[in-house]
């Protein structure tokens, strides 16, 4: 069994511990978790790590958020990965810090990464899980917050839904969705 789950974000340092590259936090603590090393490959970097007999590609797509489908569906086309074996990270102005949302299924919310998904895979039907990132700012500065880092008084909320985040990717590959989504999507 194998299974790829994308972290979304933008490459490039300017980018790293903003709330828009959650996805890509959460897939660098995974790989950390379980013994991982980052490799170049088409359209990002990936790391290939084993759990409980499963193997899981973690990607970080480096096409700009905007495009992140061209390389959800190309490394699914090379890996031969059925769609229920595809989860999408990504970051949620809807939900407050912290909180964690993971479904099957699902609009893109005006989440530009998810659109490009969407489009690339010409379906709605894949998991994402949705990482709360809040939505504290001025009318028309949405680009600027989601490029921004988390406030120091985030931090503990933040590292512990990373962590509820993991715990819920792990789980996924071992238990499925419908007992991982009931679990995630409990958690305070």
């Amino acid at each position: 069994m194998k299974f790829l789950y994308v972290g979304l974000g933008n490459p490039g340092a300017e980018y790293d511990r903003t709330r828009h590259n959650i996805g890509f936090a959460v897939l660098d603590a995974l790989a950390t978790k379980l013994g991982g090393t980052w490799e170049s490959v088409k359209h990002g970097h990936m790391a290939v790590v084993s759990h409980k007999g499963r193997k899981l590609h973690l990607l970080k797509p480096n096409t700009y958020m905007n495009l992140s489908g061209k390389a959800v569906a190309y490394h699914m086309q090379q890996e031969k990965m059925p769609l229920g074996n595809v989860v999408v990270i990504t970051d949620d102005i809807a939900l407050p810090t912290g909180k964690l949302r993971l479904k099957e299924k699902g609009s893109d919310g005006g989440h530009n990464g998810l659109k490009s998904v969407n489009a690339s895979l010409n379906t709605l039907n894949y998991a994402r899980l949705r990482f709360g990132v809040g939505n504290d700012f001025p009318k028309g500065r949405q680009a600027e917050f989601v490029l921004s880092p988390f406030p120091s008084e985030e931090e503990e909320a933040v590292n512990n839904a990373i962590e509820r985040s993991m715990n819920g990717l792990l789980s996924y590959c071992t238990q499925g969705p419908g007992l991982t989504m009931t679990q995630v999507n409990a958690q305070k």
